[in-house]
């Protein structure tokens, strides 16, 4: 897998950065979107593919990222398909951290380092590169505002920035509230963006236990299908 584009946690990353307070927005839930972005880069590498509400491995070989490689060396020691609502809300201590330090390594983000109440130490992130997530954004608004169906990247990361709540930190207030709803509706175009931005929303909302009934959410995808998307 080459590094000519940025992946789907790092975009997912950017878009939650907020450039005023250098923190980033939702921060317990970007955890488990971050989980969630990895596998949909997984799936778009032809590595895993969705099987039911399942996630199975169907080629092993590295990808060169060492943090998705980690990823999907996890998946394939499981040794059968994983439930997506088990492994978005498995532990992934660090997961925000350690992608922010490869942004920062990548030269995308700068660290500012500060302390609050005088005392105890603080690090904020700061964008170098403002255009990136203007792009990023740019990419969003253009699916909301024309209507006509995103590229299986796009529609995947829109479908996690509503999982993970960050409508209302890129569509703010009563003015958004209808950008909000289409960012929402953009899940249903892409199948592996959905699985994972479903069970994102399970994990949050506790249902994490209970398999999602059939018909309820994404339809069930055949093995496989996500390795020929990746080809486009």
């Amino acid at each position: 897998m080459g590094r000519s584009r940025r992946t789907i946690p790092e975009e997912l990353l950017l878009l939650a950065l907020d450039p005023a307070t250098g923190t980033t927005a939702q921060p317990q839930s970007l955890d488990l979107g971050l989980a969630g972005a990895q596998l949909v880069e997984l799936a778009l590498a032809g590595r895993i593919a969705p099987d039911g509400d399942r996630i199975a491995v169907v080629m092993p070989r590295p990808t060169g990222d060492p943090t998705l490689d980690s990823a999907l060396e996890l998946l394939r020691r499981r040794g059968s398909p994983v439930r997506a609502v088990h492994w978005i809300g498995g532990p992934r201590l660090g997961l925000r951290q350690t992608y922010l330090s490869h942004l920062e390594r990548c030269g995308m983000v700068h660290a500012v380092e500060g302390q609050m109440c005088g005392v105890l130490p603080t690090t904020r992130y700061q964008a170098t590169d403002t255009a990136i997530s203007r792009e990023i954004r740019a990419r969003l608004d253009s699916a909301i505002r024309t209507g006509v169906p995103p590229d299986p990247r796009t529609a995947a990361l829109a479908a996690l920035a509503h999982a993970v709540g960050l409508g209302k930190h890129l569509y703010p207030g009563n003015e958004g509230r209808s950008s909000r709803s289409r960012l929402r509706d953009l899940i249903r175009h892409d199948p592996m963006g959905g699985l994972v931005a479903h069970a994102v929303m399970d994990v949050q909302n506790g249902a994490a236990a209970q398999p999602r009934r059939s018909g309820q959410g994404v339809p069930a995808q055949p093995r496989g299908s996500m390795a020929r998307a990746a080809a486009h």
